[in-house]
This record gives C-alpha cells, sequence and structure tokens, in this order.
C-alpha cells in the first residue's frame, strides 16, 4: 500500500500551531517563582546544546539546567529514585514523549536520594517532593503543573501536550495532523495522504491519522487502499468518531458507485413517478458518490417531506450516515441537519 506505515509517501509537513486539551492532572500550591541566587548559585551555566534534550542535574546544575533553560523551552524534571519500582516504567516513558516532542520540551532527571538539599529547597517553594516518581513542569522559571506516579505514556503525552499549549506550542504530530487536514480540505491531496501517513508512523494510534488518510485515499478513487487501510485500524481505536466517520465514508462510496453512472436513468424515472422513494433513495447515494452533497441531502430530504416512515425511516437514517461521513462541523451536514429537524419535529 503507498500510503501505509513505513511505506514511500509524496510531500512534506509544513508547520502550525494546535495541541490537545489539559489531561486531569495534580497542581502545585502557590508556589513562588524562583530566582537565580536562591539553587545553585554561582554554578557554572549549562554547555549542553540545544540537542541535548534528556539529561541528569543536581543540585550545583539545577538552575542552568532547568530554571534557567525553561526560559527558552518547556522543562520537565522527574524526580526519581534508585529503589523506585514505578519511576523504572516512568522514565522510560518520559524520554519517549521527550524525543517525539522533537526539542520542543526538555526532560531533566534528579536522583532525590542524591540531591536532599536540593529537594528540601524545593519542597520549601510549595513543590511535593514527599512521593516519587514526581514530574514538574518548568515554564518562564516557575512550577506550571506537575503529576506524581507512574502514567501510561497516552496521559504523559497529553500531559506534555497540555504544558507545550500554555508555552505557545504544540507537538509536531499535531503541527503534522493540522498540515495534513489543510492539505486534504484545499485539494493537495496526494500530499495529505502522505503527511498523514507520516503521522502514523509516529503514532499508530492516531485516529484522526487514519480517517484522514481513508478518507484522502477516498478522494483519490482508491477504495481498495481505503479498504486496506481501515483493515489495519487498531481495534482499541476501532469506534472511535474519526474511524466511523471514514467507514461510513467509505461504504457510501462503495454504495454509490454501483448507481452513479446510472443517475441519467433514475431521474427519469423519478419525473415518471416523484413518490418512487427508492428510485429517489438511490439517487440521493449516486449524487454523494460524485460528490454533490447538499443535492443528495435535497433527494432524501425530500422522502422525509412526502412519507418520513418510508422503508422504516431509511431516508433519516442515510442522513445520518451522510452527516457521520461528511463531519458533523461540515456546512452541508449542519445546512441538511437544520432542515431534517425542522421536518420531523414540525
Amino acid at each position: 500500500m503507498d500510503y501505509i506505515i513505513g511505506q514511500p509517501r509524496p510531500g512534506q509537513p509544513g508547520v502550525s500551531s494546535r495541541a490537545a486539551s489539559a489531561p486531569g492532572t495534580a497542581r502545585p500550591a502557590a508556589a513562588a517563582p524562583m530566582e537565580p541566587g536562591m539553587i545553585g548559585a554561582g554554578a557554572p551555566p549549562n554547555g549542553a546544546a540545544d540537542a541535548d534534550i534528556i539529561m541528569d542535574s543536581d543540585q550545583r546544575t539545577f538552575m542552568a539546567d532547568v530554571i534557567e533553560d525553561s526560559r527558552r523551552v518547556p522543562v520537565l524534571v522527574d524526580f526519581w529514585a534508585t529503589w523506585c519500582g514505578p519511576c523504572k516504567t516512568l522514565t522510560p516513558a518520559l524520554e519517549k514523549v521527550t524525543r517525539a516532542a522533537g526539542g520542543r520540551i526538555k526532560l531533566v532527571k534528579i536522583d532525590v536520594d542524591a540531591n536532599r538539599a536540593l529537594v528540601s529547597q524545593l519542597s520549601q517553594l510549595g513543590l511535593p517532593l514527599q512521593s516519587v516518581p514526581t514530574v514538574a513542569a518548568f515554564w518562564q522559571g516557575q512550577i506550571l503543573d506537575l503529576f506524581q506516579g507512574a502514567l501510561p505514556e497516552s496521559e504523559i503525552k497529553r500531559f506534555v501536550e497540555a504544558l507545550l499549549k500554555a508555552a505557545g506550542g504544540a507537538m509536531p504530530s499535531a503541527d503534522l495532523l493540522a498540515d495534513a487536514r489543510a492539505a486534504l480540505d484545499e485539494g493537495r491531496v496526494e500530499e495529505a495522504a502522505g503527511a498523514f501517513s507520516a503521522l502514523l508512523e509516529q503514532e499508530p494510534e492516531s485516529p484522526e491519522a487514519w480517517g484522514g488518510l481513508i478518507r484522502s485515499l477516498l478522494t483519490l478513487g482508491d477504495e481498495d487502499q481505503a479498504r486496506a487501510a481501515l483493515a489495519e485500524v487498531p481495534p482499541k481505536i476501532a469506534d472511535h468518531a474519526e474511524i466511523a466517520g471514514a467507514r461510513a465514508a467509505l461504504t457510501l462510496a462503495e454504495e454509490g458507485r454501483k448507481v452513479v453512472d446510472a443517475l441519467d436513468g433514475i431521474r427519469s424515472r423519478l419525473a415518471a413517478n416523484p413518490d418512487d422513494h427508492a428510485s429517489r433513495y438511490e439517487l440521493a447515494t449516486g449524487l454523494n458518490a460524485a460528490g454533490e452533497r447538499a443535492e443528495a441531502a435535497d433527494a432524501l430530504l425530500e422522502i422525509l417531506k412526502r412519507d418520513r416512515s418510508w422503508n422504516e425511516g431509511a431516508a433519516r437514517l442515510q442522513l445520518i450516515k451522510f452527516f457521520e461521513a461528511w463531519g458533523f462541523d461540515d456546512p452541508a451536514t449542519m445546512a441538511a441537519r437544520r432542515r431534517m429537524s425542522a421536518l420531523l419535529f414540525s
């Protein structure tokens, strides 16, 4: 498959700004901002290059590694101990998410047993370090947020996304998703398919990327690849709204392909018998496959107007499938939903 993970893809993403909402995390008590003289006074500046995004630190270098660097980039500080079992699972997950951020955050690791004086000073400033692991996010010299305990990677990612959003940025994957969606909306479908595929290499369980890839393949007219992509969607996200919408779009494309070449004949039958609801239903399916969304909705709405209970409400159910496939914020969806509500509840 040309656009499935690991295969060649056209185009290269640009940059945008978008991030996810904050996860539910514990927040520190109001902590005073740290000043250069409080911790590590007189310590030499950190000589690490910008690419050095994961490091160990101590009281001597904490000021440079964390406080000063947090004025440039958000810094996660992992407070851990050698005897701490959960730390052994949390730290590798933190490192993975930090690398995925592509230099937009930094991870600093502090062994609490080897840096008791530092821990004492930070506790006096309001940072709760009674237990480990504790992860604190620093930005502009202050503690912005924290969590305690070994979170799963998905929650760490949401924590970092919220941190980046607060700092005015986003994860590279959020930029890539925004670029892919923009390319699809603007008709640069090959580029969109490549960008969605690239995003899946970074996040194989992204429902937005899978849904976007399937829709891109459908727009390119490649139902076989779209069907194959749908089959590769991880089971845990198979019921996500993005996947459900893409699945509906594929089903409608398959249905429409069978009638799109017969639209003239269907229109002739309707001209002879305006109450031929089966033909009007076929017309709607074919119009949708041809990309004429408003006209497709009109045909189903006409069935509802004439006989809302026809074929056990088939017109209403097909409209709902259209909305799912188009996206609930699509202009054609919103217009048709308003008209459907007026018909059903008048």
